[in-house]
């Protein structure tokens, strides 16, 4: 059995995790920094970045004390390197580097995206290689086939909003302030998902990719009609995003044997998702499984399974490991029309 600290700071939260490899969470703080954004509709890079290293220190110095264990006692230091807003990736970078240099442990630079993608392995320990993915954030719209530890194929990607920024940008709109997700799903639940036409880009066609941007503008329209209940919208809204995503999920069953579909990321914490996409696989003849909630957010938790399983596979990193804006995890995958660095 093996140790793993796991740093995050990628966005606008701070968090700390111990992880055993027989996937005991140790300890775990997670801080996040709704209100210091809320006054801007989304995140400020520069506020994200001084939060985290004013917060970050504190958090590794409680959940090691929780742990009761020592930096010297843990096995590895696993920090996310990217991709993200560069400012807040570089605090647990270098974090984790001192602490590895300090320490003598072996720094593993976790991709974030990593960290969605085997969190449902953390959860379920029945989930084995390969799955197809459904990697679904504020950031991120991806589907991709999870072959194993560090191999990924993509199959779809969005050309322009992932639909998380979608879900915060519609919730702007609406003025149910940041973060969006939960707000519309709350909002929703009370109104009528038929009520509002709004369209769902993509649907229909055979492009395996995602698009929400055409989405987001309707919203906006909607709004500014004065013709429809905030309620209806937020609901018409949502059910647009769940029709998009089976739509091109079924594209990708289509083309993938993977025996799981696995939904990851912020946005598969939403319940009208979720369910949706566990009825979708049940049709389709296959397995289904999406961590608990509190996973599917930014948490270290995450970032320190990756560590486990990195090092298990003998995948370390040296301190020169770069911090890094943009990663993907499939960097064979050619780029998509529109999507630019977002593939």
């Amino acid at each position: 059995m093996t140790v793993i600290l796991g740093l995050e700071s990628s966005c606008d939260d701070s968090a700390a995790a111990l992880v055993s490899s027989d996937r005991r969470i140790l300890a775990q703080a997670v801080v996040g920094q709704n209100a210091a954004h809320q006054p801007y509709g989304g995140v400020v890079p520069e506020i994200a970045a001084r939060a985290h290293v004013e917060i970050l220190p504190g958090l590794i110095s409680g959940v090691l004390a929780d742990a009761r264990l020592s930096v010297h006692d843990v096995d590895a230091i696993a920090a996310t390197a990217g991709p993200g807003l560069i400012g807040g990736v570089m605090v647990a970078l270098l974090a984790g580097k001192g602490l590895a240099l300090a320490a003598g442990k072996p720094l593993i630079a976790v991709n974030h995206l990593e960290g969605h993608a085997l969190s449902p392995r953390l959860a379920d320990p029945d989930l084995d290689f390969p799955y197809l993915l459904l990697l679904v954030s504020g950031g991120h719209c991806q589907l991709l086939e999870v072959r194993g530890v560090g191999a990924y194929r993509r199959l779809a990607t969005t050309i322009d909003d992932a639909a998380g920024e979608a879900f915060d940008k519609a919730a702007k709109l609406l003025g149910l302030g940041y973060p969006g997700g939960p707000a519309i799903e709350e909002l929703a639940a009370t109104g009528d998902a038929a009520a509002v036409p709004l369209p769902c880009p993509l649907v229909g066609s055979s492009d395996p990719n995602f698009s929400f941007a055409g989405l987001k503008s309707a919203v906006q329209r909607a709004v500014v009609s004065g013709d429809f209940a905030h309620a209806d919208i937020a609901a018409s809204f949502q059910q647009a995003v769940v029709d998009c995503l089976l739509d091109r999920t079924t594209i990708a069953l289509s083309v993938s044997d993977a025996p799981a579909l696995v939904v990851a990321g912020g946005v598969a914490a939403n319940q009208p998702i979720r369910s949706a996409l566990a009825d979708l696989a049940a049709r389709n003849g296959r397995g289904f499984s999406v961590p608990p909630g509190w996973l599917c957010t930014d948490n270290a938790a995450m970032i320190a399974w990756v560590g486990a399983e990195r090092l298990a596979a003998g995948l370390i990193d040296g301190l020169d490991a770069p911090a890094r804006a943009r990663w993907p995890l499939d960097d064979s995958a050619e780029k998509v029309r529109g999507a630019g660095v977002k593939a």
